[in-house]
């Protein structure tokens, strides 16, 4: 598998999940990732990130386009946009992702993990990473398998093989300078699930690789990701895009917003009369 040739202009990306109503955190973000994009002359793609069988629902999907369009959001790549027509869909690039995994396992990148979450949680030797994840323990890596043999969707988790102690070093276009330290910030983390998806960390450097993003604009709280990421275009051979986090929508409470917070997803303030203009300001 190789990923698209350099493109000479700038090209982003904005990649909402239809798990629940787009909320004003999504969307702020968003529209810096579209601001920055028309700052460039650049491309801005959309790409709907619908892995999650369980949780990705239809009328999600179709509230989606409605709330990106009535905030004010153009895409010149992606679904319902009139645009060429290309699988932007991620339940439609599953052969794209398993030939990255392949191309992992060929290399030695990733091993078989039989350990659950709960397994994982009770680990006494299991701190918690910034993003909340225990960072795996490293159980099940120097095991000999018999299960490496075969394909996904085995019932195991396929992780990947860090380096502790390496330091991962990247300049944020917002935030700056930022360092992370595997083995201590985070561990072998998963890049394919045991029901058979492949994980976010695997999915969006296959996806942005492919369509030539040169950077990516998301939250801050994916920050520590980039880190892991980083780490998978090096082994998958793909140059990365540059990054830039923007800082998180919090509530009256200081909590960041998420989706389970109805009464700030779009529709919500707009059936509230907030109109677009108002709630694209930040200050």
């Amino acid at each position: 598998m190789a990923a698209t040739p350099a493109h000479p202009v700038y090209r982003g990306r904005i990649a909402p999940s239809p798990t629940g109503y787009l909320h004003l955190g999504h969307a702020r973000t968003f529209w810096i990732a579209q601001e920055r994009a028309r700052q460039h002359s650049g491309t801005l793609i959309l790409r709907n990130e619908d892995l999650d069988d369980a949780r990705c629902k239809p009328e999600f999907v179709a509230a989606m386009f409605e709330d990106l369009k009535w905030f004010g959001f153009e895409w010149s790549e992606g679904p319902d946009c009139g645009g060429p027509h290309a699988p932007y869909n991620q339940s439609e690039r599953t052969g794209h992702y398993r030939a990255a995994f392949e191309r992992l396992k060929a290399g030695g990148f990733i091993y078989p993990c039989t350990c659950s979450r709960k397994d994982i949680s009770q680990s006494a030797t299991a701190p918690h990473a910034e993003d909340g994840e225990p960072v795996y323990p490293g159980t099940c890596r120097n095991k000999v398998s018999t299960v490496l043999s075969l394909q996904p969707p085995a019932q195991v988790n396929w992780r990947f093989r860090v380096y502790d102690g390496e330091a991962i070093e990247f300049v944020d276009g917002h935030f700056g300078a930022q360092r992370f330290v595997a083995g201590n910030d985070f561990g072998d983390f998963p890049i394919w699930r045991h029901d058979g998806i492949p994980s976010y960390q695997l999915a969006v450097v296959a996806d942005d690789a492919s369509m030539g993003i040169t950077e990516v604009v998301r939250g801050a709280d994916l920050l520590l990701s980039t880190a892991r990421q980083l780490l998978l275009y090096r082994a998958l051979g793909f140059a990365p895009p540059a990054f830039h986090h923007c800082p998180l929508v919090r509530d009256e409470n200081g909590e960041r917003l998420a989706k389970r917070h109805d009464a700030l997803s779009l529709r919500a303030l707009r059936g509230l009369g907030k109109s677009a203009d108002e709630l694209r300001k930040t200050d």
